[in-house]
């Protein structure tokens, strides 16, 4: 990639995007992040343009792409939480769909083609596949999040059709981790993460509640697959490079091929932090797949994606700093 060219990401200064920022810094690229802080993480003394600002205010948009040398775009602006856009879906179709366009049509007018799409496992919904790969079924998707995710795939597929825009979408599962030594942390307002949420239940002596115990798994708890967010922020890099080197849009999942539940989650969390976890059930909360875990075959072998934490306990261990 040209280094004298900037990185515009979008959602910079949240969890994901502030590694994918410092994982393209570390690379030699100049990074521009946009982020308006919505989810309460400020970037303080970091290598990068930090600009506070909405991704779907055409007007700052405009004054970006005319005044920085920006050669690509990696968006991830979004709300994230699948059980709060149930409960206010027009506000997740606004944030992550409207505004996404908008995004869209001034890099079409600036002559920005290049788009990394930071995804969700949210778009499988309830599947019965062991493995998710690419090919799965949409029509499943089961809360307004994953939809807005599905949409702004559709609508990439048509701009890459109608304007060359070159896209990776990546359909990344659920994020962990920091990166040590990085000064990043997890910090959402409010706390959805399941990691972080019994991090801080594990120190606090505070119950944790395990939102459905019945689902037809071996424990009765949801599985999900746990990637490493240093492991994401690379595949953000490697979809980059994939683009630069002008091969087709395509789609990547991003995650390990196997799940842990949340009572084997917790059980990690207590071996690492060395502290008992007091867990009280509750209800299924609504949008909630039963089971959630990647085929990343693709990822691997076509964008040479290399995941560096293999397993969850270390992964756990690297919020330990």
């Amino acid at each position: 990639m040209d280094l004298k060219k900037a990185i515009l990401v979008t959602g910079g200064a949240g969890y994901i995007g502030s590694h994918v920022s410092l994982y393209c810094i570390k690379k030699g690229h100049r990074v521009i992040i946009l982020d308006n802080y919505s989810q309460g993480q400020e970037l303080l003394s970091f290598p990068a343009l930090v600009i506070k600002g909405d991704y779907g205010d055409p007007v700052l948009l405009a004054t970006l792409f005319s005044t920085y040398a920006i050669q690509s775009v990696i968006h991830c602006g979004a709300s994230t939480h699948a059980a709060l856009s149930m409960a206010d879906p027009l506000s997740y179709y606004d944030n992550n769909v409207s505004k996404t366009v908008i995004l869209l049509q001034q890099m079409v007018k600036h002559n920005v083609l290049k788009f990394v799409f930071s995804s969700s496992c949210a778009v499988y919904g309830n599947q019965e596949s062991a493995l998710l790969n690419e090919e799965n079924p949409l029509r499943l998707v089961s809360s307004p999040y994953g939809k807005t995710k599905v949409m702004v795939e559709q609508i990439l597929a048509d701009c890459a059709h109608s304007y060359g825009i070159q896209f990776v979408s990546l359909r990344c599962f659920n994020a962990f981790g920091i990166e040590p030594g990085s000064g990043l942390k997890e910090n959402h307002i409010p706390e959805t993460h399941l990691i972080p949420l019994l991090w801080h239940t594990a120190y606090l002596k505070i119950p944790f509640y395990i939102f459905g115990t019945d689902y037809d798994t071996p424990d009765g708890t949801c599985i999900r697959d746990y990637v490493h967010v240093y492991d994401s922020a690379s595949a953000h890099y490697k979809a980059l490079e994939y683009l630069e080197k002008e091969n087709p849009s395509d789609i990547f999942n991003i995650g390990m091929g196997k799940g842990w539940s949340v009572k084997e989650v917790i059980k990690a969390v207590e071996l690492v932090t060395q502290q008992k976890i007091q867990t009280r059930d509750a209800l299924r909360r609504e949008g909630d797949p039963e089971r959630l875990v990647a085929d990343p075959f693709k990822a691997i072998h076509i964008l040479g994606w290399k995941p560096v934490y293999s397993d969850l306990i270390s992964g756990i261990a690297s919020l330990l700093g």
